[in-house]
């Protein structure tokens, strides 16, 4: 067994946490929709369609904020095919399938209701651009009085949406999207477009955005040049990222929590620098606005090569080892709450996701649900700095941490041991925190790395109660397994 040490002072603070740093993402791609969040006809679909057994995980999940309708599929998407009595089928490329268009904005915006999450909505400036965005908006968000609103009000939605926070575009320095543009002929147009919708509703919040992922080869140069055309316009730019196990390496996919750290503090420098080119006062904050693990490399990941409808595309099922590097990417995100205001975990059900489902059949929590859910739920409030000192595994330090402390001054640590190999002696010194004692301390881990869970066997992995740790003279003592993710509550 190694030792490891950290100490939790409430005057040391990070930031406070957005509650939108712990949303999701649900895009028209494989069955993420069909058979995921909407199925007609399903034992626990309500009169709209809406799997009921869906919204319940996604209640007890925590999410916040969903992002919608993509994602590479907006790139090519017709926002009008999804609203009103009349659907027409559509060729979707982005995923090669089929697109019926029954599920749209009006029963997305059903089902954010339902599920009790803010709607983060994009905008198509693939194959689209500025009218378009306006029309979207205007049936969106305006009264009445108005050709789309008043649309709006005969399709059944007499009050407006009221949608605040809106993705201008998605990934679009990716030459695999549709409508792919260089850095300047981007930026040009998200001013515009951002422009232009300010101008119907001023009070948007609006993303730019930035790098598909830290290895694009015009990273940093693309945000660079996107922000010097839309600074004044935009207040957030978008982070991309998603983390596998390339070729078995398992000790750097348990550093993917630093690999992120260093995405962000390159973004946020970026951000900063235009900020003091162009001698503004506001600053850029980001929008980790899609991040988790996809085992990209495996072949379930490619499009299929016929064209069908809400085929099995990205169904990643998730492991022990998975879900400890979800819950060290969680602690990245909470470690820079002072930039990384908004975050959403791609994606919510069966594509890359916490939750799993079958067509008339059950729902069920893979392994990264818990990890999410524990975060989700103890992870508002003001972030401490930790500087945790340990061992090294690989290139980074075994022990990875963060902690928040809630308004009622409930203080939560969550902790991974990135180890594979030995158990961390943690020695936690809480004495500024004051007479605190230890409320529950959980660990997910297992000796099988690989255990996973399944619809026969839905709980096989998921946090069990401590019962060896204690605090004592302003001392926290606790022993983290190797590969665990742990939640530690002091009040």
């Amino acid at each position: 067994m190694s030792s490891a040490s950290l100490t939790l002072d409430p005057a040391f603070t990070v930031g406070t946490v957005d509650p939108r740093l712990f949303g999701s993402f649900v895009e028209h791609l494989g069955r993420c929709v069909y058979t995921g969040v909407f199925e007609p006809g399903h034992p626990a679909a309500d009169e709209q369609g809406l799997r009921r057994d869906v919204l319940d995980l996604v209640r007890e999940l925590g999410v916040t904020l969903v992002r919608y309708p993509g994602g590479n599929f907006v790139s090519g998407y017709r926002w009008e095919d999804g609203v009103g009595p009349e659907r027409p089928v559509r060729l979707d490329p982005a995923w090669r399938s089929i697109e019926p268009n029954a599920f749209g904005l009006g029963e997305f915006m059903t089902w954010a209701r339902r599920a009790g999450v803010t709607p983060m909505m994009a905008v198509n400036l693939g194959t689209r651009g500025v009218q378009e965005a306006c029309d979207l908006l205007e049936y969106a968000n305006h009264p009445g009085g108005t050709a789309l609103s008043e649309l709006r009000v005969t399709h059944g939605a007499l009050e407006p949406y009221d949608i605040r926070l809106w993705c201008l575009g998605n990934e679009m320095d990716g030459p695999w999207q549709t409508g792919h543009k260089t850095a300047a002929e981007y930026g040009r147009l998200a001013a515009e477009t951002a422009r232009a919708m300010r101008m119907i509703d001023p009070g948007l919040e609006l993303v730019a955005c930035g790098s598909s992922g830290a290895g694009m080869p015009t990273f940093g140069a693309w945000e660079a040049t996107v922000l010097e055309e839309a600074y004044d316009q935009v207040d957030y730019i978008s982070l991309h990222a998603y983390y596998e196990p390339l070729g078995g390496d398992l000790t750097t996919f348990l550093a993917s929590g630093a690999m992120m750290e260093s995405y962000i503090e390159d973004a946020v420098a970026t951000c900063d620098h235009v900020r003091a080119r162009l001698k503004r006062d506001k600053r850029i904050q980001l929008s980790f606005d899609e991040w988790g693990v996809w085992y990209m490399s495996r072949p379930e990941s490619e499009p299929p090569t016929e064209w069908e409808h809400a085929p099995r595309l990205l169904e990643d099922h998730y492991n022990v080892m998975d879900a400890v590097v979800v819950g060290s990417l969680l602690i990245a995100l909470l470690r820079h709450a002072d930039r990384v205001k908004i975050a959403c975990q791609a994606q919510l059900v069966n594509v890359i996701a916490p939750i799993r489902t079958e067509p008339g059949g059950p729902a069920w929590r893979q392994t990264t649900f818990h990890p999410f859910a524990q975060a989700a739920r103890h992870g508002h409030g003001e972030v401490l700095r930790v500087e945790p000192v340990s061992p090294p595994a690989g290139d980074v330090p075994a022990l990875h941490a963060t902690a928040v402390r809630a308004s009622d001054g409930t203080v939560t640590l969550f902790a991974v041991n990135r180890s594979q190999t030995d158990a961390l002696d943690l020695t936690a010194t809480v004495r500024a925190l004051g007479d605190v004692r230890l409320l529950e301390h959980t660990v997910l881990a297992d000796p099988d790395l690989d255990a996973r869970n399944t619809a026969d066997h839905p709980d096989r992995v998921r946090p069990r109660p401590v019962g060896t740790s204690a605090v004592g003279g302003g001392t926290l003592r606790a022993v983290l397994p190797p590969v665990s993710w742990n939640v530690i509550r002091l009040g």
